[in-house]
């Protein structure tokens, strides 16, 4: 069986397509995937990156752009009341629900939960009577399954979301939604077809993957 790590954001739109498309991408495979939730915009600081929605023009693109992939692939996809918007609470509210034998990880139906929330509504993200309702669906998913929920704002949920955006930049990731198997990088819900041809042992992957990535920078931007 092999392992994929999942990195994701809420925020993200893309990282919503790759989450509704992975099950059919990963047909008729064996494999176990590890959804993994991280601080997008903890990333974007540390390459010095602005995000998507921060760049006026392309934040128009993005929002046509997956609002037609959903029309496109068949996903159901409702643009948020306002977006860019804090993502902490969903965040810590996943990582509330992870278990002491996986703390770095929500399962599918709470990764779910919170990608339907921003994703599939239309409303704000943020609003708190909304916050509320989606914590008390959680917490009663975790006490009918009899595991343990914590406080969203513990110090141990803190720590739990902070070691995954640290494994995240460890790993060189530098967005989301970001795929990582046998230490390998697929970025990007477009990349969901390169990492398959990947899993079913594409020999492109033994002969190019490092020498397509070995070229030598001809000019930098000055900083």
């Amino acid at each position: 069986m092999r392992d994929i790590r999942f990195f994701y954001d809420p925020i993200s739109p893309y990282a919503y397509l790759a989450f509704e498309r992975l099950p059919e991408t990963l047909m008729g495979l064996s494999v176990l995937v590890h959804y993994k939730p991280v601080l997008f915009a903890a990333l974007l600081k540390a390459h010095g990156q602005l995000g998507p929605a921060e760049i006026p023009a392309k934040r128009d693109w993005t929002y046509r752009q997956v609002a037609w992939l959903g029309h496109h692939h068949g996903v159901p996809l409702a643009l948020p009341a306002t977006h860019p918007f804090n993502p902490l609470p969903l965040l810590r509210l996943g990582m509330a629900c992870a278990s002491d034998e996986a703390p770095g990880e929500t399962s599918r139906y709470v990764t779910e939960q919170l990608f339907h929330h921003v994703w599939r509504s239309g409303l704000d993200a943020s609003d708190p009577p909304r916050l509320a309702a989606l914590q008390a669906l959680l917490q009663d998913h975790m006490t009918r399954r009899e595991r343990p929920w914590l406080a969203p704002e513990s110090d141990t949920v803190k720590q739990r979301l902070r070691a995954n955006t640290d494994e995240a930049l460890a790993l060189g990731l530098f967005g989301v939604p970001a795929l990582v198997v046998d230490g390998r990088v697929f970025w990007g819900q477009d990349a969901l077809p390169m990492m398959r041809a990947y899993l079913d042992g594409d020999a492109w992957f033994g002969e190019h993957w490092d020498a397509v990535a070995s070229r030598p920078e001809g000019v930098r931007r000055p900083t």
